[in-house]
């Protein structure tokens, strides 16, 4: 099996089979539009844009599972996107990544690359180790998603 074979909902919440996207590198991310971790989104607007032509594709999964930093509807927040951030790769349907209703795509994405812990030189780093340990204090022996803007590859 692998990420092809899944389906996800498009911010339409039309099922959207990601064998459209086989052949294409892909950067699967969890976002907020109210995180400390938020600029990422200009960052990743400026890898897109210098490898969309390459081949290069990023899957925007919008999730409101960490201290609710994704409010408001998936519509709300891909125009957000749009207009704050120049976004223009996909934004889907705002998903769990953990727990009894994450989505398929996260259970696998999480089987294939479990935890490797956090980038240590960000300056937020201490404040989500602090608040990922009071949630689970055996977050590093798990492969859940500790917050937003995780990436996979």
């Amino acid at each position: 099996m692998s990420v092809y074979d899944y389906e996800v909902k498009d911010d339409k919440g039309e099922l959207v089979s990601l064998k459209k996207y086989e052949g294409k590198v892909l950067l699967i991310v969890n976002s907020a539009t109210e995180c400390g971790f938020t600029p990422q989104y200009n960052e990743l607007t400026s890898i897109y844009n210098e490898f969309k032509d390459d081949g290069f594709v990023i899957l925007d999964f919008p999730c409101n599972q960490f201290g609710g930093q994704a409010p408001g509807t998936t519509a709300e927040i891909k125009e957000t996107c749009r207009l704050k951030f120049l976004v223009e790769y996909p934004i889907f349907d705002k998903i769990e990544v953990n727990g009894d209703n994450e989505i398929p795509l996260y259970t696998y994405l999480k089987q294939e690359k479990g935890f490797e812990g956090f980038d240590e030189e960000h300056e937020l780093t201490p404040i989500i180790k602090d608040i990922v340990s009071k949630i689970d204090p055996d977050y590093e022996n798990n492969s859940d998603i500790k917050w937003n803007f995780t990436k996979f590859l």
